[in-house]
């Protein structure tokens, strides 16, 4: 029993560990801002000033309660936007996938979401935004 235990961990740990791939080690990813999330439909934006550089990709975490993604733009410092397909729910404490950007300069001003969460007893979910280099 304990060498099967063992076995078992050692194939989780060499897959990684989580059932979510982002592409990179956390460490990669450049936290950008976040918002609070009430159990209504909800818009928000995080504008992106104080990271500001070229970045690949973005991903999105939550926090305390799953969130209902129902749209994602991203708007561009050359005044371009990017809608990201992102249309299912992120549990607490898990993250979106990798999302490539298009196009080669990619200086994020800001970030728009369409999303309600699923709280509990007037629980806030927080979405937070990572953008990688």
């Amino acid at each position: 029993m304990r060498l099967t235990s063992a076995v078992v961990l050692a194939a989780v740990v060499a897959i990684g560990g989580t059932g979510f791939t982002t592409g990179a080690s956390r460490a990669d990813w450049t936290f950008l801002g976040q918002r609070q999330v009430s159990d209504r439909a909800d818009h928000d934006v995080i504008t992106v000033t104080g990271a500001e550089g070229k970045f690949s990709a973005i991903q999105i975490r939550v926090l305390r309660a799953p969130v209902d993604f129902h749209r994602v733009q991203v708007h561009f410092r050359n005044g371009g936007k990017q809608e990201v397909e992102l249309r299912n729910t992120i549990p607490a404490g898990g993250e979106s996938r990798r999302i490539d950007l298009e196009g080669d300069d990619r200086v994020i001003r800001s970030v728009e979401f369409w999303y309600d969460a699923r709280t509990i007893r007037g629980r806030r979910a927080v979405v937070r935004l990572f953008g990688q280099p």
